[in-house]
């Protein structure tokens, strides 16, 4: 466990504040139907705009496009099999030094997703190749909650086409804390 006091904890957590987290990336694929189609299948999507070119041709669309909510599977990093288990199941290696790695230090071991928000710009249409950045957005001040004391850790990615348009943000919220004992006290 960190050695930080909570002056300095906090002065760490706010470096990171409107900062780059991890390179961001290029999808290994532009959008494509095949994608799309494995995409709808699973999610039982009837939509016919996802597939058939020829109704999609006589929507306010003018062609196929893809559904809205796989805006993030097309940047998802391949997974690497080697050392997933010592990675804690990231498909790949994270960042060294981020909020939660200095969290996880500091004795803010559990993790839970709080709320995500989406907001689309455009619909995809095959052929678009996207690539995201991440930023951090925020660190709360210390909070005590239900699960237990920490902060919440809220970054937002925001997704581009090929020329540089945006096409979608994710802001993404998680609450890094120590757990609250059973009787709503703080284990040791």
């Amino acid at each position: 466990m960190s050695e930080d006091s909570p002056t300095t904890l906090r002065a760490r957590l706010d470096a990171f504040v409107g900062q780059r987290l991890g390179e961001g990336g290029v999808a290994p694929d532009p959008v494509n139907v095949p994608m799309i189609r494995h995409w709808v299948d699973a999610m039982d999507d009837q939509n016919p705009v996802y597939l058939d070119e020829l109704v999609a041709k006589r929507t306010r669309h003018a062609g196929v496009v893809a559904p809205p909510a796989m805006l993030q599977t097309w940047t998802m990093p391949r997974p690497r099999i080697q050392g997933l288990a010592e990675r804690g199941g990231a498909p790949t290696e994270s960042v060294a030094e981020s909020p939660i790695s200095v969290l996880d230090a500091a004795g803010y071991r559990a993790t839970r997703a709080t709320d995500s928000e989406l907001e689309f710009e455009r619909y995809l249409r095959p052929g678009d190749l996207l690539s995201n950045e991440t930023v951090v957005e925020s660190i709360s001040d210390e909070k005590t909650t239900r699960l237990g004391t920490g902060f919440f850790v809220t970054w937002v990615t925001t997704w581009k086409d090929q020329t540089g348009e945006v096409v979608g943000r994710q802001r993404f919220r998680v609450l890094k804390f120590r757990p609250a004992a059973s009787g709503g006290e703080e284990s040791a």
